[in-house]
This record gives C-alpha cells, sequence and structure tokens, in this order.
C-alpha cells in the first residue's frame, strides 16, 4: 500500500512538473513576441512547413470525413428525417466537430510530431547549447515561430478542410444517395449559421496552440539521446491528442451554451 502510495505520488509530482514546464515555456514565448518581427523568415518557413505542405494530407482526410459523413447521415435519416435536412446535418457536423478535430487530430501526429522530433535532436545533439553560447534566445529563433505557426495555420488548414469535407459530402449525396444538389445545398444554407464556423476556427485556433506548444516542450526538454527523441515524439503526439479531446469537450460545452 506505501509503495503504491509513493508511486501515485510521484506520478502527482511529475504531472505537476510537466504543468509548471508548459506554463513557464509559454511565458517566455508571450516574452518574445514583441521579437517576432526579427524571426518572420523562421515563421514563413514554419508556416510553410505547417500549412502548405500538410495541405495534400489534409485534402485527402477531408474528401473521406465528409463523404462517411454524408452516407451515415443518410442512413439515420431514412425513413424519420426528411432528406432535405441532409445538407444542414452534414454541414453542421462538418463545420463544428469533424473539420476542427479530425484536422488537429490528424495535425498532431504530422506537424506535433515533426516539431518535438526536430527539437529533441537539436537539444540531444547540443545544438540548442550551441545557441545558447553564441547569445541567440532558444525560444525566440526554435520555440516562438513554432507556436505562432501552429496558432494561426491550423485555422487555414480547417477551412480548407471544411471546404473539401463539404464537397466530398455533396458528390456523395448526388451520385450515390439519389439527392440532388440544390436540395443538398438548400439544406446545409437552412441550418447554417455564421456562429457554427467562427465556432470550428476558434477551436482550430486552440488546437493549433495546443499541438504547437506541446510539441516544443516535449522536444525542447528531451534527455537520453535516440531512444529520449523518440519517448519525445511519442509523448507530444500522445499528450496532444489528449488536450485536444478534452479542450473540445470543454469548448463545446461553452459554447452550446451560449
Amino acid at each position: 500500500m506505501r509503495g503504491f502510495v509513493r508511486h501515485v505520488g510521484r506520478k502527482w509530482v511529475d504531472f505537476l512538473r510537466y504543468v509548471g514546464g508548459v506554463i513557464i515555456m509559454s511565458g517566455r514565448v508571450v516574452g518574445a513576441l514583441p521579437q517576432l518581427p526579427r524571426s518572420w523568415r523562421l515563421l514563413m518557413s514554419q508556416m510553410l512547413a505547417v500549412g502548405v505542405q500538410s495541405l495534400p494530407l489534409v485534402v485527402l482526410v477531408s474528401v473521406f470525413t465528409g463523404a462517411v459523413s454524408t452516407w451515415q447521415a443518410a442512413y439515420q435519416f431514412e425513413g424519420y428525417v426528411p432528406m432535405r435536412y441532409l445538407g444542414g446535418a452534414v454541414g453542421k457536423a462538418i463545420l463544428l466537430e469533424l473539420g476542427p478535430v479530425l484536422t488537429a487530430l490528424v495535425m498532431t501526429g504530422r506537424v506535433g510530431a515533426s516539431m518535438a522530433a526536430e527539437l529533441g535532436t537539436m537539444r540531444v545533439t547540443e545544438q540548442v547549447d550551441a545557441l545558447e553560447v553564441m547569445g541567440i534566445d532558444p525560444t525566440r529563433y526554435l520555440i516562438m515561430p513554432r507556436v505562432v505557426s501552429g496558432l494561426f495555420m491550423l485555422p487555414v488548414l480547417v477551412l480548407f478542410a471544411n471546404f473539401v469535407a463539404l464537397l466530398g459530402a455533396l458528390a456523395v449525396a448526388v451520385f450515390f444517395v439519389d439527392i440532388s444538389s440544390d436540395t443538398f445545398l438548400n439544406g446545409f444554407k437552412l441550418l447554417f449559421k455564421n456562429a457554427d464556423l467562427t465556432a470550428g476556427l476558434l477551436k482550430a485556433a486552440i488546437f493549433g496552440l495546443i499541438i504547437s506548444t506541446i510539441g516544443c516542450y516535449q522536444g525542447f526538454n528531451t534527455q537520453g539521446g535516440a531512444e529520449g527523441v523518440g519517448r519525445a515524439t511519442t509523448g507530444a503526439v500522445v499528450v496532444a491528442s489528449v488536450l485536444i479531446l478534452i479542450s473540445n469537450y470543454l469548448m463545446a460545452t461553452v459554447l452550446f451554451r451560449i
């Protein structure tokens, strides 16, 4: 029993240390924001990596997200709900949940893992120490551009994801569910609210911040050589994915009550 209590206590201390480390790093990133103009080249490079280079994967995932959403909704509606509401139901699901959440989870595996691996490799090969010796702030040079790019580029990716998912949903509705494009689009317009799109983009910004912050923290605090880089990369994906799902629930609870 005593060993169990010690184990739980140790895990609780590790959790608090982790949370405290993330908060401290986030504070340093905020403090480095006034120097953002000096790092605009680094920021553009990270935006290219996070945004443009992720588009093929996002498009592929989004097409099938919209397609399967239409199939499932049509199956659930059959005999109970008029099919003219299919576009509205699918559109709301994509804008509020499927677009932001699935895009964020996919980007966690691609971007979060990449950030953790890059910074972890730099840490274990002492490149971060070399920057500090040369008088370069690692937070401004390495972390801040990545965090800002995640914050701003994930909503852009979600916009593309929403559009492509709706096209995929429309294609399935027209060619396989035997619903005209006018019926589908009129149903979408009937239930569409600007607040739905805004809420989805707000979620995307928070998710982007989570992905980049956790990825950078895991990588920046890597220890133990190549094995440590592997642990940091895995940890970044796991922690960011869990936080995305938790924060999605919390934001949905708040937004749906407004």
